[in-house]
């Protein structure tokens, strides 16, 4: 079997993508969401064939999957690509989809339309092939990654599969592992009082800096101390500070945001015990130190096997398509992470391109092209043929 992919067909695919305004209305009150773009997918979608539902875990967080039926006797697979996009504040023509030198620009062109229409392009070559897999091919075009992934949670409550590419960009590497992440709160405790009578008030914001230094010697301590081969060094930064209610009148409280990049093998109960022992030792030193600690957000981080199965498959396809890829790992959160947790073994895989989440984001035609042809080989050896 001979797959061709349709470069002309996916470029028109991404054009229209990127004209569709889909800025996550979590980060941006009053954005357009998904809902249009995700009945654009499902229409293309229907038009090649596939079976389409839309999942809609919250009013308006709509994602699209479209399901390419195999014969039932191989493994099945998930081409994952998230349809929300950040805000487009700086960005002067957002919505352009303008082509020059080989890129197409536009919010969400690199993160990540441009996967999004490989994925939907690489349908097209198995049905223009007369491909007949033996397990099914699943398309997930998902809601909210850029926030909190309702999107992929819904389809893995809703969809079975036995194997995923998230196609984030990647250069066209193959990325085997990723960080996640830890958000917590910090609150030190203090005793109001007018700022002449030093000997009444406890600042807080005092405790807080006594926190800070100690954070900064977890942190170095994180940098210099045993690295992940793929991701490199767990980190922590203390991302938002605010405290006291006057310049006259000592801090009753301050609170301290902080994230904490975990690398694979991490933990939360280790990302907790690490400040907690900072707080129980300033306690401990001085009476007057009062603060908590909470925890409000976490994704775990990602790695996969370079033996699983998804791994070879499309280590095998991208070789053909692209030559000898390198395997590496990256360190944003992706939804790979919620796929692995939840059983189905995932690579990640994606197109070349720069500017995600800033004001100049495109990303490279050729290689959206390349990356439709890799997907669409690795679900033939992944899948199986009749």
């Amino acid at each position: 079997m001979v797959l061709s992919v349709d470069n002309g067909f996916i470029r028109d695919v991404l054009t229209r993508l990127v004209t569709i305004n889909s800025v996550n209305p979590t980060l941006e009150a009053e954005s357009a969401g998904e809902a249009e773009i995700a009945a654009y997918i499902g229409g293309v979608l229907e038009a090649l064939g596939l079976s389409v539902r839309m999942l809609e875990p919250e009013p308006g967080r709509v994602s699209v999957v479209g399901t390419m039926p195999g014969a039932g006797t191989g493994r099945s697979l998930m081409l994952n690509a998230h349809v929300d996009t950040v805000g487009v504040a700086g960005m002067q023509d957002p919505f352009s989809a303008i082509v020059r030198d080989g890129r197409l620009y536009g919010r969400g062109a690199f993160d990540m339309k441009g996967a999004m229409a490989a994925c939907i392009g690489a349908v097209k070559a198995l049905k223009e092939a007369g491909a007949t897999l033996a397990g099914d091919l699943v398309v997930a075009g998902v809601a909210d990654e850029e926030y909190a992934s309702l999107g992929t949670a819904e389809v893995i409550r809703q969809v079975r599969v036995d194997g995923a590419i998230v196609t984030e960009p990647t250069q066209l590497d193959v990325c085997l592992a990723h960080k996640g992440f830890v958000w917590l709160k910090v609150c030190t405790v203090g005793r109001a009082a007018h700022g002449s009578r030093f000997e009444e008030g406890i600042d807080a914001n005092m405790h807080m800096g006594r926190v800070l230094s100690g954070l900064g010697g977890l942190e170095e301590k994180l940098r210099t101390g045993p690295q992940h081969p793929l991701v490199g060094p767990p980190s922590l930064h203390a991302a938002l500070l605010q405290g006291g209610s006057g310049i006259s009148t000592y801090a009753a409280s301050a609170e301290l945001q902080i994230e904490r990049r975990t690398i694979p093998g991490e933990s939360q109960e280790q990302v907790e015990r690490e400040i907690q022992e900072i707080l129980d030792r300033l306690a401990a030193a001085d009476p007057s130190f009062q603060a908590t600690l909470d925890t409000f957000f976490v994704r775990e981080p990602f790695e996969v096997s370079p033996d699983a199965p998804i791994v070879h498959a499309v280590r095998q396809a991208a070789c053909k398509v692209a030559g000898e890829r390198p395997v590496v790992g990256d360190t944003p959160w992706m939804d790979s992470a919620l796929l692995q947790a939840a059983g189905v073994e995932t690579v990640v895989i994606g197109p070349a391109g720069a500017g995600a989440h800033s004001a100049d984001e495109w990303v490279d035609l050729d290689s959206v092209f390349s990356l439709a042809a890799i997907l669409a080989e690795a679900a033939v050896i992944y899948c199986g043929e009749k």
